[in-house]
């Protein structure tokens, strides 16, 4: 309980060794408010008592049954600060004249700090002069937001600066990424933003890999996961199990990719993506809202992709299926069908598909 506290109110300390006094501030709405707890020695909080700064009291007006229900009624300290911190936020939601005015000295400042940082660089400031949004620019020419909730205290310049240095340690991080999504025909996410960590990579027709790229070690060996038919995917599987000593890391991810798994990648100059885009066998679409199939048949002669919400629901619906725990066998809903010259494949296919919870 401590550390929870002490990382969500870090200006509220225990004053005595027993842990029963607390005194210090809550923030709420970036505004700080004194308060001192007293809690029994035998634990808990029935009995507990709360004293409060005037700009608090004067904000609890008409509250403070709630606020000493909650005292005596929560679980722990933790759970009572947060309660306390809710209230407050609904308090200055429907007391606007109660929110802090900024002195004239912050305006000027605020505006003294523009002209330095650069009104080239401002893309939009509210009307309460509190919440600007930034362009900012790294070493390989890409364009970044910084979005800032200024507060009395705040050196505008110098959260810029400090926002830039961030930007260049991520640098090679997106140097990988950018290597990858430029030479290779990404299928998840759709459209990659510079938070997403993770690429779903096209090897062939149903048969693509998953891989997480650390922000922190971006050459190092991913965490992989290759998605396809069980006879598709084993011989990479085995390359890639059997290969990975030879990971260079003063080599891309993708180069290296190349070599583990001795294949090369198709990309926009080679192939069109439409190659990579099989629709799900059940429900005939591509997406299913951010879904792409990622539920494959092992049946060589089938492969059909399926989208995993659908294939759950088309086998649970099916009599002849079959759940065990959480993985549900069911006949694929291609090859187990009666086929043109009215024969019924002679190895009726086994898709198995893991239910989330």
């Amino acid at each position: 309980m401590d550390s929870v506290l002490l990382r969500d109110n870090p200006l509220l300390v225990p004053l005595n060794r027993d842990k029963t006094l607390y005194d210090g501030f809550i923030t709420v709405q970036d505004r700080d408010f004194r308060l001192r707890v007293l809690l029994p020695a035998a634990g808990g909080l029935k009995g507990a008592r709360l004293h409060c700064c005037w700009q608090l009291k004067h904000l609890l007006q008409g509250y403070e049954h709630v606020v000493k229900q909650r005292l005596q009624q929560s679980a722990d300290l933790v759970t009572f600060v947060l309660e306390l911190k809710t209230v407050l936020e609904v308090c200055l939601k429907s007391c606007p004249e109660c929110r802090s005015i900024p002195p004239p000295q912050y305006y000027s400042r605020l505006i003294s700090e523009m002209e330095t940082l650069g009104w080239s660089r401002l893309l939009f400031i509210d009307t309460e002069f509190r919440t600007l949004r930034l362009k900012a620019e790294d070493s390989s020419g890409r364009q970044h937001v910084l979005t800032v909730k200024l507060k009395p205290k705040s050196t505008l310049d110098q959260l810029h600066r400090q926002f830039l240095l961030i930007l260049e340690s991520l640098s090679e991080f997106w140097d990988v990424l950018d290597q990858i999504d430029s030479n290779t025909w990404i299928l998840e996410p759709e459209k990659p933003s510079r938070s997403d960590t993770m690429r779903r990579i096209a090897i062939g027709t149903n048969v693509s890999i998953k891989v997480e790229v650390d922000p922190k070690h971006p050459r190092m060996l991913p965490e992989c996961c290759l998605l396809g038919a069980e006879h598709a995917v084993t011989p990479l599987r085995n390359k890639l199990n059997a290969n990975m000593h030879l990971w260079n890391l003063d080599s891309g991810v993708l180069h290296n990719l190349r070599d583990v798994l001795e294949i090369e990648f198709p990309s926009p100059a080679t192939h069109e993506k439409s190659s990579f885009s099989t629709e799900c066998g059940i429900c005939y679409s591509y997406r299913l809202e951010s879904a792409v199939p990622d539920q494959v048949c092992n049946e060589p002669r089938c492969g059909q992709p399926f989208h995993q919400a659908c294939l759950y629901e088309w086998l649970r619906a099916l009599p002849s299926s079959r759940q065990s725990f959480y993985m549900v066998f069911g006949e694929c809903p291609y090859c187990s069908k009666v086929r043109g010259g009215g024969s019924v494949l002679d190895r009726m296919c086994l898709v198995c598909l893991f239910k989330c919870i």
